[in-house]
C-alpha cells in the first residue's frame, strides 16, 4: 500500500510538471501568435511602407533591452560581436571625437603603428570627408562605422590640420587592428612593476604574461596590476591571466545556469610563473565581468591586496548563439562563483524599481563567505577593495575643462608650436604656459557648469513658489553676487587640477598612449596607497591577515 501512495505521489508530480509545462508552452504559443498578426496588420494598413528588418529589429531590442543589459541580438554585418571577443576590427587604427565648432569628428589620437599613424594623421586633424562624402554633421560612431571596412581595402581620406590653408588628401589602406588592452607596463621604481589591462579578449593572457616576465627581468619584486576602467570580457582569459600568479588545479570561478551545459568549473590549467610576489590590484566602480573574477578570486585566495573602490558587480555570464540568416544572440545564460562561494552580482534585472532601475541589494543583506585564510568577505555589490582610496572630488569646472574642445585646441597649437617637450612624467606648464591658456580659453567663451548658481537658481523658484521670496530677497541677491561665475578665477583657482589634464593631452601628442600613462601615474592616488602598502611588508600580510 505504501508503495502504491508513493507511486500515485510521483506520478501527481509528475501530471503537475506536464500541466506546467503545457501552460508555458501554450502562452509562447498565443503570444507568438498575436505577435504575428499585429505585425501583419502593422505591415498590410499602415499608413507608410515600413522595413521589416527595422520594425522586427525594433521589436527585438525592446524585448532583449528588457531582460537585460548584457543580452543583445547582433545582425549579420555587425562587426562589434568580433571587437568585443577578439579585441580586433579593421580600419584605420584612431580614437576620434567630435568638434562642436567644427561639428565634424577629428583625429582625437592615432594608434602607434597604425595606418592612421603611418599616413601621418595628428591629434587635432578635422575629418573633412571620407571617399569624397562630405561628413559634416556626422555623429562620431558613423564616421567611425564609415572609417572601418574590410581589411585591405583603400579610401581616400580629406582632413583639415589647424594653421594650414589647404587641406590634405591621404590614401589610407585599412587593416586588421588589435584594440591594445594592455597599452602600458614599467617599472615605477626599482623594484615594483606595473601593469595596465583594460579588457579580456583573446592574446590578453599571453600579453600580460610577456610584461609580467619582462618586469622580472627588469627586478621586478612586487607588482601593482591595474583594473581600473576594465569592463571585462572573456571568462576565461581572466581564469589564464590568475594562472600566473596561483597553483595549477586552483579552481577561479565556477558557473551555474538553467541548463546543465551552463554548469562548469573553471582551473588553473598551468605551471604559474609567480606564487609568492607580493601584489597590489587596483580597481573601481567602472572594472566589471572578467576584472571582478580575477581581482575577486585574488582576494579570494589571499594572494593580492585589492585597492581602490567598490567594482561594478556584474556577476552574469552570457554566452553566443547562432541565429538564422547569419545572425548572433549574446544571451545571459548563468551566474558566477568566485572561490569563496560567492555571486558578486548586484543588480536584479528581474525586479525593478517603480522608475524602471534594477534594484540593488543592500549591504545589510548580503551573506557572509571566507576566503581561503578566513577573511570576511561578502557576495553582492561587487569586489568590495581591501583598503579602500577614494579620488578626490573635483571641481565641476575641472570636469567641463578636460572635455572641453577649448582644452583640446590648445594642445594641438601647443604641439604645433613646440618641435619637443620634456620626457613623458616629467612634463610640466610654465607659469607663462598657463596664462597663455586662460588667454586662449577666454577668446572662446568657454562655457562651464556652476553647480552652485544653478542650485541657487532653483532654491529662488522654491522659495517664490513657496512665499519666502519676498523676505528673503536681498540675502538671495547678495549670495548671488558671491557666486558669480569668473572664468580667470577659476581657472586659477583649480590649475593644479587642469594642469593634470592639460600636460596628459600635450603628453599624449609626443608620446601617444604610453606617455600618456607615464604623465597620469605621477598623480594618482590610488597608485601611491598601493606603493605604500607594498613598501611595507608587516601592512602587506596584515591586511591579507597573514
Amino acid at each position: 500500500m505504501k508503495k502504491i501512495f508513493l507511486f500515485i505521489l510521483v506520478l501527481c508530480g509528475m501530471t503537475a510538471r506536464a500541466q506546467k509545462s503545457e501552460n508555458h508552452n501554450g502562452s509562447i504559443a498565443r503570444n507568438l501568435e498575436t505577435f504575428n498578426d499585429i505585425y501583419r496588420q502593422l505591415d498590410l494598413l499602415y499608413v507608410d511602407t515600413l522595413s521589416a528588418d527595422t520594425v522586427i529589429g525594433w521589436g527585438i531590442n525592446a524585448m532583449l533591452g528588457n531582460v537585460d543589459p548584457y543580452t543583445t541580438y547582433y545582425q549579420q554585418d555587425d562587426d562589434e560581436l568580433m571587437v568585443m571577443a577578439q579585441g580586433k576590427y579593421a580600419g584605420i587604427g584612431s580614437v576620434i571625437r567630435y568638434h562642436k565648432k567644427e561639428d565634424r569628428a577629428v583625429i582625437s589620437e592615432p594608434y602607434v603603428g597604425s595606418p592612421s599613424y603611418n599616413a601621418g594623421l595628428k591629434a587635432g586633424d578635422v575629418i573633412l570627408s571620407i571617399d569624397d562624402k562630405d561628413v559634416k554633421g556626422w555623429s562620431t560612431s558613423k564616421v567611425s562605422n564609415t572609417l572601418r571596412g574590410e581589411a585591405g581595402t583603400t579610401f581616400k581620406l580629406k582632413v583639415q590640420r589647424p594653421g594650414e590653408k589647404d587641406p590634405r588628401s591621404i590614401t589610407i589602406t585599412r587593416q586588421t587592428i588589435s584594440i591594445p588592452h594592455l597599452p602600458y607596463y614599467g617599472m615605477l621604481d626599482n623594484s615594483v612593476g606595473y601593469i595596465v589591462l583594460l579588457g579580456f579578449t583573446e592574446g590578453d593572457a599571453q600579453q600580460v604574461r610577456a610584461a609580467l616576465m619582462a618586469l622580472k627581468e627588469q627586478g621586478a619584486k612586487s607588482l601593482v596590476l591595474d583594473l581600473r576602467g576594465n569592463p571585462g570580457g572573456a571568462l576565461d582569459v581572466s581564469v589564464d591571466i590568475a594562472n600566473l600568479f596561483l597553483p595549477k588545479a586552483t579552481k577561479i570561478v565556477y558557473t551555474k545556469g538553467k541548463n546543465q551545459s551552463s554548469n562548469r568549473d573553471y582551473y588553473t590549467r598551468l605551471k604559474p610563473v609567480d606564487t609568492i610576489m607580493p601584489i597590489a590590484v587596483l580597481v573601481d566602480g567602472e572594472s566589471a565581468s572578467a576584472a571582478e573574477i580575477l581581482s575577486g578570486s585574488m582576494q579570494d585566495m589571499d594572494r593580492a591586496v585589492i585597492i581602490g573602490s567598490r567594482t561594478y558587480g556584474k556577476g552574469l555570464v552570457q554566452s553566443i548563439r547562432e541565429v538564422p540568416y547569419g545572425g548572433s544572440l549574446k544571451i545571459t545564460t548563468g551566474r558566477y562563483y568566485i572561490p569563496s562561494g560567492r555571486c558578486i552580482q548586484a543588480r536584479d534585472y528581474r525586479h525593478l524599481n517603480p522608475d524602471g532601475s534594477a534594484k540593488e541589494l543592500p549591504d545589510s543583506l548580503t551573506n557572509v563567505f571566507h576566503t581561503l585564510g578566513g577573511r570576511e568577505v561578502r557576495d553582492g555589490g561587487g569586489i568590495k577593495p581591501d583598503v579602500s582610496v577614494q579620488n578626490d572630488t573635483l571641481p565641476t569646472i575641472v570636469y567641463d575643462v578636460a572635455a572641453s574642445d577649448a582644452m583640446f585646441d590648445f594642445c594641438t597649437h601647443y604641439a604645433q608650436t613646440h618641435e619637443s617637450i620634456a620626457p613623458a612624467g616629467e612634463f610640466k606648464l610654465t607659469d607663462a604656459d598657463y596664462e597663455e591658456f586662460i588667454s586662449y580659453v577666454d577668446t572662446v567663451d568657454l562655457k562651464y557648469n556652476r553647480r552652485s548658481e544653478e542650485v541657487l537658481g532653483l532654491l529662488h523658484d522654491i522659495a517664490k513658489r513657496e512665499g519666502y521670496l519676498q523676505e528673503a530677497e536681498a540675502e538671495f541677491e547678495a549670495l548671488k553676487a558671491k557666486l558669480k561665475g569668473d572664468l580667470r578665477r577659476d581657472l586659477l583657482r583649480s590649475r593644479e587640477d587642469i594642469e593634470i589634464f592639460i600636460c596628459e593631452d600635450i603628453v599624449r601628442r609626443y608620446y601617444y598612449e604610453v606617455g600618456g600613462y607615464k604623465q597620469m601615474l605621477q598623480h594618482d592616488k590610488v597608485l601611491k596607497r598601493a606603493l605604500e602598502i607594498l613598501a611595507d611588508p608587516k601592512e602587506y600580510n596584515s591586511i591579507l591577515g597573514r
